[in-house]
């Protein structure tokens, strides 16, 4: 399932950040096939398996002594503890974390998403999920929830709901939840839209948006665009008119956040996310439709002139892009610093090299994960310098530990 068109790819020209949601590009920038670097393509990566026997493995959290929390949908969490390399490869033992997820809605693309571990964990032993919740059997949100693991790390016990009232669909569509501690600590999520035509740029409704909290209330935060507004949810959002949002990454020195996001059947996104900014997704029609019309541009410019364009997307085929971490560590050479995403359609991962601006400039298919891992969920960059990243076939499913090869 290669594609192509769209495996090295010179895309849109983007400015740095600003407090305007609009950006000075062109109504329609092209994609231009474009020879990758020598050095890229001389980088050989390996991937160990370093455990298996996983469930649609949707996020990984690090914790101070090695080991790592793997979030499966079906509503179980993995311990996964061992020696992260050597001689052999990695040795590594896969336990299941005893946690209360009877309330976890467990259907379609529904079910224990997405998780950070909290910067304090060392003392707190906290960490948070993503999942969406059901109430005797029938769906009632998405709901971001904070834990404590034991000191033993074989439980873990609810703290709080952090967040509740995230839009959720009974068939579980379109629930992605992909939490991301920003450099200033705040806690953002990327939410979908619940497939829901007038749900993304509804600025009272938290679906299909980056939203902006206190990762210790859930609170909104006071610089927030959107903070004089009279409604809490509005408050919380920094940014909307999104789909589906599946990967958010944090750029290392820069503060710069970037977003991958599903197309219907065209037009997956990477986006650098703006404060204030509406990204264009309106399947109502400015509320002309009451259906989900998925024809309607990705980021629709006629009907909103100064939405935020992608920086790159992949025109008239899905990859289904998902998790987003950056390349970070002086032993990954020319591969430092690029913006790493993986497909689950594409059953690929794209290594993305940006401008200081945050433009693409290059797109570079590693040939080690085309098609030989299958469905690619998350990507999480660990504090080894490592990528750390979960298959999603539902079977068997792995956690690899992506490395350049010696």
């Amino acid at each position: 399932m290669r594609h192509i068109g769209v495996v090295l790819l010179t895309a849109l020209a983007a400015t740095a950040c600003t407090d305007s949601p609009a950006q000075d590009l062109p109504s329609a920038p092209p994609t231009v096939s474009a020879p990758a670097t020598a050095a890229a393509q001389a980088t050989a990566l390996r991937a160990d398996v370093v455990a298996n026997g996983l469930q649609h493995g949707w996020d990984v959290g690090f914790l101070p002594d090695g080991s790592m929390l793997v979030t499966q949908r079906p509503g179980r969490l993995a311990l996964v503890e061992g020696t992260p390399g050597g001689p052999d490869g990695p040795v590594n033992t896969v336990s299941t974390v005893a946690a209360d997820f009877s309330d976890v809605l467990v259907t379609g693309e529904g079910g224990l998403m997405g998780m950070v571990v909290h910067p304090d964990f060392a003392t707190s032993h906290l960490f948070t999920t993503c999942q969406t919740h059901q109430e005797n059997g029938v769906a009632v949100d998405v709901r971001l929830v904070t834990w404590e693991l034991s000191p033993d790390k074989r439980s873990a016990a609810k703290v709080r709901d952090l967040l509740t009232g995230l839009p959720v669909s009974a068939g579980g569509r379109h629930s992605g939840c992909r939490p991301q501690i920003a450099a200033d600590g705040a806690l953002l999520v990327g939410t979908g839209d619940t497939a829901e035509p007038d749900v993304a740029q509804d600025r009272h409704s938290l679906g299909g948006k980056v939203l902006r909290i206190d990762l210790n209330t859930g609170a909104p935060l006071p610089d927030n665009p959107f903070a004089s507004s009279a409604d809490p949810n509005e408050q919380r959002i920094y940014t909307y008119g999104h789909r589906n949002i599946q990967g958010v990454a944090v750029r290392p020195g820069t503060g710069q956040v970037f977003t991958a996001e599903h197309g219907p059947t065209f037009d997956d996104e990477v986006n650098l996310i703006r404060a204030g900014g509406n990204y264009g997704w309106d399947p109502s029609q400015g509320g002309t439709v009451d259906f989900y019309d998925e024809s309607v541009p990705m980021t629709d410019l006629e009907r909103f002139p100064d939405a935020v364009r992608p920086l790159w997307t992949s025109g008239e085929i899905t990859e289904a892009i998902c998790g987003a971490a950056f390349v970070s560590g002086p032993q990954w050479g020319p591969l430092d610093g690029r913006l790493a995403v993986v497909a689950l359609k594409g059953q690929k991962m794209l290594l993305f090299t940006l401008d200081g601006s945050g433009a693409v400039t290059e797109v570079y298919l590693p040939p080690e994960f085309d098609d030989a891992y299958g469905r690619l969920r998350a990507v999480r960059s660990g504090p080894d310098g490592a990528l750390y990243v979960t298959t999603s076939d539902g079977d068997d499913d792995k956690l690899l530990r992506v490395t350049p090869a010696a």
